[in-house]
């Protein structure tokens, strides 16, 4: 009998979906996150050495998984064109990076992905850039025929914390309940959402963006140490043990965990790229 074939014996609710984010989780960030949020605020006057600069980056690192635009909105809450003009700077850098050094998957992230989709489990990567550094990521690796969907903040009216992104790959992809899917990013942004939207599983990637406790916090069921071991977590065994096996948040703590991170209302935005 197999994992979903005992999970259904069982009553169980198998996964029929895992959304998991794409930088930092499935491709190796390298640095190239900071640099570029680096290069956008320097734009507008923020440079290295400066107390400004310092609040900026532990911003950046605080709100890791929000939606790139926001984050930089907030930075400079009394004029939008300051920040949008640093966004723009954020997707050059970021995009002439992956243009000079390319991108790296994370380790064993091309075999989970293989072994998820080999099981039946279809795959959404999201990302809190735009959709023009997304697309340009999932170009260099050729990696449209491993996914089954790719959604950016672009593509729906609110990026993370809140549940949009894994309620548009639902939808998108005809999941009947929202149990069925599974979430795995390193950031508390992306845990957050993925526990708004009711998924079954919600996996905290260790050794990223944000610590284990603060992945606990904000309502982790799991950690694990990568990618690599997300298909032993979801189609390994019957029981889906795991050493890593978080406790799940009380709905007070979640809400402490929240309120860390600040939302700003995005207008709603055209459909995501699909494949395979």
């Amino acid at each position: 009998m197999s994992a979903r074939e005992g999970d259904q014996a069982s009553g169980a609710i198998p996964v029929s979906l895992v959304c998991c984010g794409l930088i930092g989780t499935v491709v190796t960030d390298g640095g190239m996150v900071d640099r570029a949020y680096a290069d956008a605020i320097a734009t507008q006057g923020v440079v290295t050495g400066t107390a400004a600069y310092a609040r900026c980056m532990a911003q950046v690192h605080q709100e890791r998984g929000r939606s790139t635009v926001d984050v930089l909105r907030t930075m400079f809450p009394d004029s939008e064109a300051r920040g949008q003009a640093a966004h723009l700077a954020l997707d050059r850098s970021f995009c002439d990076a992956i243009g000079r050094m390319g991108a790296t998957p994370a380790p064993g992230a091309a075999a989970a992905m293989e072994q998820l989709a080999s099981a039946g489990i279809r795959i959404c990567v999201t990302t809190a850039f735009s959709r023009r550094v997304m697309n340009v990521v999932l170009d260099t690796l050729s990696w449209w025929d491993r996914i089954d969907l790719a959604l950016s903040p672009d593509d729906v009216p609110r990026g993370s914390p809140m549940p949009d992104l894994v309620l548009a790959a639902m939808l998108r992809l005809g999941v009947i309940d929202v149990r069925e899917t599974a979430v795995a990013y390193d950031t508390q942004t992306g845990i957050l959402s993925g526990r708004r939207a009711g998924a079954g599983i919600v996996a905290g990637i260790l050794g990223g963006t944000h610590s284990g406790e603060r992945l606990r916090q904000a309502g982790a069921t799991h950690l694990i140490h990568g990618i690599a071991e997300l298909p032993e977590l979801l189609i390994g065994g019957g029981d889906r043990a795991t050493p890593h096996r978080a406790p799940s948040a009380t709905p007070a703590a979640a809400d402490a965990a929240a309120s860390e991170v600040t939302q700003t209302h995005r207008p709603g935005g055209a459909g995501g790229r699909m494949a395979g």
